[in-house]
């Protein structure tokens, strides 16, 4: 009888802290991640900075690569969160971590399958099940965004929206922008 190790929030904490490592664990499943690369970390920034001029009077805020924790298998660290105000209060634990459902999750595409797999497949399952209303994965590669809502029971791909495209969503009333402002085509 062979038994796979089910690592926890707790196994987390133990591990030595190394800059630009990222842990995660979904579904008691580590995943580990170096640091972001230039062309990620910029159009982080881009749809932080937009939804943050939204949030000023939306209601809400826009928070980079915080600690989720579902569940003691389920510790994640998101590119970006967008939480209402109200949500904000009922998820924000002592610890400064959510431990709860933002409405919104943002991933920006890693290189890499096994980036690519954890954020398509084992972190689009964990958000489904839980409550999060959109999930919006960005390729700057690509130069796209994948965009998800929640539909019944769990979050179902509504359009994939290229650079020509406006990206706005129901959660966020009169937001909007261009897809292609996202990227920074400047620089290759």
């Amino acid at each position: 009888m062979t038994t796979s190790l089910r690592w926890t929030s707790r196994d987390l904490d133990a591990l030595p802290y190394e800059e630009g490592t990222r842990y995660e664990i979904i579904d008691g499943e580590l995943f580990v991640a170096k640091q972001p690369h230039y062309h990620h970390q910029y159009v982080c920034n881009e749809i932080a900075r937009q939804l943050s001029n939204w949030s000023k009077e939306g209601g809400g805020r826009v928070i980079p690569a915080p600690g989720v924790i579902f569940s003691e298998d389920n510790n994640v660290a998101p590119d970006i969160v967008w939480l209402s105000n109200q949500r904000l209060v009922e998820v924000l634990g002592a610890d400064g971590h959510f431990h709860g459902d933002p409405e919104l999750i943002v991933e920006v595409l890693s290189p890499g399958f096994a980036s690519e797999r954890r954020d398509r497949v084992a972190k689009l399952q964990l958000y489904s099940r839980r409550g999060v209303v959109e999930y919006w994965i960005i390729s700057w590669r690509s130069h796209n965004i994948e965009v998800y809502r929640r539909e019944g029971g769990g979050l179902t791909l509504l359009h994939t929206l290229s650079e020509s495209d406006t990206l706005s969503s129901p959660l966020f009333p009169g937001f909007s922008c261009l897809v292609s402002s996202l990227f920074d085509t400047g620089s290759s």
